[in-house]
């Protein structure tokens, strides 16, 4: 019996018309944007081996992979992430490239999230990967881009509308700092910072009191508070009495001040709870929120460390966008209307080459072009459809109708 053949897996979906054409607003303004910066395409497998993502489980857990098995009995995964896949790209068939590296992809991404019900299995993205430069100016391209795409969502609909956005900066160097210097396991560290992600304050002192009163366990349970304008950076500076973190903050602020000067009409916020569940981000990472969705629609950072793991040890820093959500939030202010067709085309019997011909000579004009498949209802079909010139062939004679 099947159960199964009416409906689609869980966390995936079928777009529908509207829903496609807003992908595609989506789609084509954050191309047009990474094009503008010098980034050029590239596109990898839907399926890749398993150990590609297997080289350090921190990264993904296997039972957040789709998994499958090829002909030849070898594990396989659906693609879970862009950034890993394309770093193996570069570690092989681009290593000897000029540096630095400019990539952009759009494609989806697969991946379970048991622990966060509501999650979708299949998101589509587009995002960028700068490639070979560890300089300031390479964050602040990505960042760049990152505004660019929040503050464009909107303008490219027939009455363009402004959505408020925000954008978070983050160093995951000040968590990792703290993580090497307490004294916990594996599992408590893990649970720590998802604690610290999701703002659960009243769980992560409950485990922070199993772990000793200490400065690190203070430090920690401060951590997530330590959010929103430049006076972060004092009142870190009170929690944390360490030298290498008051660098990194440092380094933050002059950054932060950096992208407050780019577009004076964004939001920027300074979170140090930022701690990214995607493990290989090494440094800087960033979030961006629009009005309208209550998630990230825009995650990113640098990734120092990720390409050694393939053998080429060069630095980077990349940001995704979810397609999806964007379309999401344009949806709420703007329902795409159907594209009627500029002419219909009517033939009768024996004419049908001609109708082709006719239709090729049109569609190279630019012109929108559809047949009508019963002659006899052409221009019942048309006025229904919004169509609003006719064209009738018979006996090789045309006749063009407006209507």
């Amino acid at each position: 019996m099947r159960r199964y053949d009416l409906i689609t897996p869980e966390g995936t979906r079928d777009y529908l018309f509207e829903e496609c054409a807003l992908k595609r607003i989506v789609e084509n303004r954050t191309r047009e944007i990474f094009k503008s910066m010098g980034y050029s395409r590239l596109i990898t497998p839907g399926l890749e081996f398993y150990d590609v993502f297997s080289l350090n489980s921190r990264y993904f857990p296997q039972e957040e992979l789709c998994k499958l098995t090829d002909n030849k009995g070898r594990l396989m995964a659906v693609r879970p992430d862009s950034t890993m896949p394309i770093a193996r790209v570069v570690a092989t068939r681009l290593r000897d490239a000029q540096l630095p590296l400019r990539l952009y992809y759009t494609q989806p991404v697969y991946h379970f999230a048991p622990s966060l019900k509501g999650r979708s299995t299949e998101v589509n993205q587009t995002g960028i990967e700068l490639i070979g430069s560890s300089a300031r100016m390479a964050d602040v391209e990505v960042i760049s881009a990152a505004l660019s795409v929040l503050s464009s969502v909107g303008k490219d609909t027939p009455v363009p509308f402004a959505v408020n956005y925000s954008l978070e900066l983050g160093d995951v160097r000040i968590f990792r700092e703290l993580m090497h210097r307490l004294n916990a396991t594996p599992a408590q560290k893990e649970e720590i910072r998802n604690l610290i992600e999701s703002k659960n304050y009243p769980a992560l002192n409950d485990l922070l009191d199993t772990l000793g009163d200490n400065k690190i366990t203070h430090s920690l349970r401060k951590l997530p508070t330590l959010f929103g304008g430049e006076e972060v950076f004092a009142r870190a500076a009170e929690v944390f009495q360490d030298e290498r973190i008051q660098e990194i903050l440092d380094s933050m602020r002059d950054l932060y001040k950096t992208v407050c000067a780019i577009r004076k009409d964004g939001n920027v916020i300074v979170d140090l709870g930022l701690v990214n569940k995607t493990d290989y981000y090494t440094g800087l990472v960033i979030k961006g929120y629009l009005e309208g969705y209550g998630e990230e629609v825009i995650s990113g950072g640098r990734y120092d460390k990720l390409l050694s793991d393939f053998g080429y040890d060069v630095p980077a820093v990349g940001m995704a966008v979810n397609v999806d959500a964007v379309a999401n939030v344009i949806g709420k202010k703007y329902t795409p209307a159907p594209e009627p067709a500029d002419v219909l085309i009517a033939a009768e019997p024996g004419c049908e080459a001609q109708a082709v011909q006719t239709s090729e000579k049109l569609r190279e004009q630019g012109l929108r072009v559809e047949f009508a498949l019963d002659a006899d209802d052409a221009e019942d079909y048309a006025r229904s459809r919004g169509i609003t010139k006719l064209i009738q062939i018979e006996n090789n004679n045309t006749k063009e109708v407006q209507l």
